[in-house]
């Protein structure tokens, strides 16, 4: 029979203290998720599945249950790479607040006998953000189309919030920890909101904690997740915060157009998205579909799409670092200037 461990959010916070917290029990998570039951189910994803946990005083945390396939590292290692992501804090990164690696005991069939084998299960506990994903919010957006100008206002500046919020959290995963923490799963659906709508960035460091094989193979098989990746990454296995970079240029896109990703439904690279978005949004057209805006936010626009178009360039040499990224949204120095024909000029398509 399990044990169940009562914990309050005042008890996180003691366990924590100002950094971080540790390896908590099986038990407490699947107290907190309900015994890990369907109605508490969040999202599944390229590791495995979310639930919403409740603790005793209704504080509510995000319990990803990995996959049982899902091949962790021997020994001590999980450990020691799950604690360093631990103390990994920054406002728009979304907290690591325990983890759990136990063995449980299942039955199996094995040569037509049902025998009981010791099976890792793992688990990862992270802080919860009510507002859901960038995904959901920008599904959402078509039903703001007819709203005032007034509230389209409001939406721009959520919107280039979120579009800084997420490239501060790339800057600290790039430069901020050391060595550099590459997503490599960067995409809206990895985009969580708080209830200021303060972005944070979801699943960081799973490639340290699973290998960059691994990691590779299980997001690239994930369905829509390609249309996010760079070219290099998918095709080739190459590893950089280029690859980033990219990924952060297409969200960036679907953020400022309104536009969807077609290339999430075709399973592809997303070099045809950025093409077509390209040829529409001269400077002509950003100017009339933002005509409710003031100069200043107008430039804010121009910025934005500007940074996006250099970092989908299928040349990763080409790409701006995310420290020059942040540096031009801070600051929106330059007019706006035809974009760049970047090894664009025919339709790429892979398969």
């Amino acid at each position: 029979m399990p044990v169940y461990l009562h914990i309050t959010s005042k008890e996180i916070t003691h366990l924590c203290g100002a950094q971080s917290c540790g390896s908590w029990s099986r038990s407490f998570h699947w107290n907190s998720t309900n015994g890990f039951s369907d109605e508490r189910k969040i999202s599944e994803g390229a590791f495995g599945t979310v639930y919403r946990g409740i603790l005793q005083d209704g504080q509510v945390i995000a319990v990803k249950k990995l996959a049982g396939n899902t091949i962790v590292p021997a020994g001590q290692q999980f450990k020691k790479e799950a604690t360093n992501l631990i103390v990994v804090r920054h406002e728009n990164i979304q907290k690591l607040l325990s983890y759990c690696s136990e063995a449980i005991k299942n039955v199996v069939e094995h040569k037509g006998k049902y025998i009981l084998v010791d099976t890792d299960e793992c688990i990862l506990c992270y802080e919860y953000a009510p507002k859901g994903s960038l995904r959901e919010y920008l599904a959402d957006a078509s039903k703001r189309t007819n709203s005032t100008d007034d509230s389209k206002i409001t939406d721009w500046d959520t919107n280039f919030k979120i579009i800084k919020g997420i490239c501060q959290g790339l800057l600290f995963l790039h430069q901020g920890m050391g060595a550099p923490i590459v997503h490599l799963d960067l995409q809206p659906a990895n985009i969580l909101l708080d209830d200021n709508m303060v972005p944070k960035i979801a699943d960081f460091g799973l490639s340290r904690l699973f290998g960059q094989e691994q990691t590779r193979i299980r997001t690239t098989n994930v369905v829509g997740a390609k249309g996010y990746m760079a070219p290099e990454y998918v095709y080739n296995g190459e590893i950089s915060p280029q690859c980033d970079i990219y990924s952060l240029g297409v969200v960036m896109l679907e953020i400022i157009t309104g536009e969807k990703n077609c290339s999430v439904d075709k399973d592809m690279s997303s070099s045809n998205f950025a093409i077509d978005i390209r040829k529409t949004w001269t400077e002509e057209y950003i100017v009339s579909k933002y005509s409710f805006l003031e100069a200043d936010r107008l430039q804010q626009v121009r910025a934005c799409i500007e940074v996006a178009f250099r970092c989908v360039d299928i040349s990763q040499k080409n790409r701006p670092s995310i420290e020059e990224v942040v540096k031009k949204l801070n600051d929106n120095p330059w007019p706006f200037q035809k974009h760049r024909e970047v090894q664009m000029k025919e339709k790429m398509v892979y398969y």
